[in-house]
């Protein structure tokens, strides 16, 4: 009977003692307050896929034995993408050398993106003299097979390039030529010969492959099957990352899960966010888009809340910043999904750096530099009382 009753006390400390340190271990984040993470509903072995891509582009820095430059701007894709959310101006990108739709005439001079790292022997590059430039910080990359997903003809159905209603909003998409290794998706629309983009701040992107085998080449000067140019030399070179790093990175980003809202029953978001609708920022930011058919059934069909028309606007003077890409002009800018907006400081240090450039400090700061198309809603944002400001900033938060 001894031997059982120390035996019992002895069970019972153990127990009492891993309660005890339960309590202390840090509670797991819930969903909503995660942005990295797949959408519901994967097979198993599109979940493989997702799990590959996710390696390759969180865990896969690249040194100058694995190809890295000679220039470069960063040695990851997660570097400029920590925990999948916007980036932080330390690891912004400059883009220069077009400064309209002509095309871009510092080519030859490292455009159309700096490279302002290099490796031990090299030296970085410095703009060219004369070259218009812009400085832009990384989005939040979660949601994004949604946006691929989206028709051309949705998108176009949105556009209004003559005022047509006399709202004052006249969103275009941005027709760009395509390279010869992206091939057109199922319902394209072409126009002369250009294609609708939409990814990028200025929508100069087609879609997830094309923006991932451009990173590649200009943000870690990594060649590719794809793009096998040297971004110093100019020289064609064998691949340094292969094909299939590439199709699970794009998986990974075809199917992370969209950003969830959270605090949806609070009075105040609720209140919030019809005064989003009554200023008008849902001309541009609207709020739900459908997919067409996807391969990926969990994201093929489906009602999503980005708050983007996937459109440029012009943005006034304020946000002109003399350049731009494709068609775009250089007060254009694509409308900037909001969701994710409310976990943009986990990401980025604990602070707000918002709109391309990161100048805007806070959400107020961001409506303020609103100008163009926009006006119209700044103005209203700011003629609304103190209380209802808030309640409008609190829905955004909520994003």
């Amino acid at each position: 009977m001894k031997k059982i009753s120390i035996a019992f006390i002895l069970s019972l400390v153990v127990l009492l003692g891993a309660e005890s340190c339960s309590k202390l271990e840090p509670t797991l984040p819930k969903n909503a307050d995660l942005l990295d993470g797949s959408v519901d509903g994967l097979s198993s072995s599109e979940n493989q896929q997702f799990l590959s891509g996710d390696k390759a582009f969180n865990d896969l820095v690249f040194t100058p034995e694995t190809g890295l430059g000679p220039l470069f701007v960063a040695t990851s894709c997660g570097s400029c993408h920590t925990g999948d959310g916007k980036g932080h101006p330390f690891t912004e990108l400059t883009r220069f050398g077009q400064s309209d739709s002509n095309g871009n005439s510092f080519l030859a001079q490292g455009g159309p993106q700096l490279q302002h790292r290099a490796i031990p022997g090299y030296t970085p590059e410095n703009l060219p003299t004369g070259a218009t430039f812009s400085k832009l910080i990384a989005p939040v990359i979660t949601g994004l097979g949604f946006l691929e997903s989206v028709s051309d003809a949705d998108i176009l159905a949105m556009a209004d390039p003559n005022d047509a209603n006399s709202d004052g909003i006249s969103g275009v998409p941005n027709w760009v030529s395509l390279p010869s290794y992206i091939s057109p998706s199922a319902g394209a629309i072409t126009q002369n010969g250009k294609y609708i983009h939409r990814f990028g701040k200025k929508a100069s992107s087609y879609n997830l492959f094309h923006q991932t085998v451009k990173a590649y080449s200009q943000d870690i000067g990594i060649t590719s099957l794809y793009e096998p140019h040297d971004t110093y030399s100019g020289l064609e070179s064998d691949p340094e990352v292969s094909s299939q790093i590439i199709q699970n990175v794009v998986f990974y980003l075809h199917t992370l899960k969209a950003p969830v809202q959270r605090n949806i029953d609070d009075a105040d978001v609720i209140q919030g966010k019809q005064i989003f609708v009554n200023i008008g920022c849902v001309s541009c930011h609207k709020e739900s888009l459908t997919t067409s058919y996807s391969p990926i059934a969990a994201i093929s069909n489906k009602v999503f809340h980005p708050y983007t028309d996937l459109l440029l606007h012009d943005m006034g003077e304020s946000l002109n910043d003399g350049y731009t890409e494709g068609g775009a002009l250089s007060y254009e800018w694509r409308t900037a999904p909001l969701w994710g907006l409310g976990l943009a400081k986990n990401s980025q240090g604990g602070e707000l750096f918002l709109l391309h450039d990161g100048r805007a400090k806070s959400i107020e700061g961001a409506l303020n530099y609103h100008g163009g198309e926009a006006v119209v809603a700044r103005t209203n944002f700011f003629n609304l009382s103190d209380t209802d400001r808030k309640k409008l900033v609190k829905f955004l938060e909520s994003l």
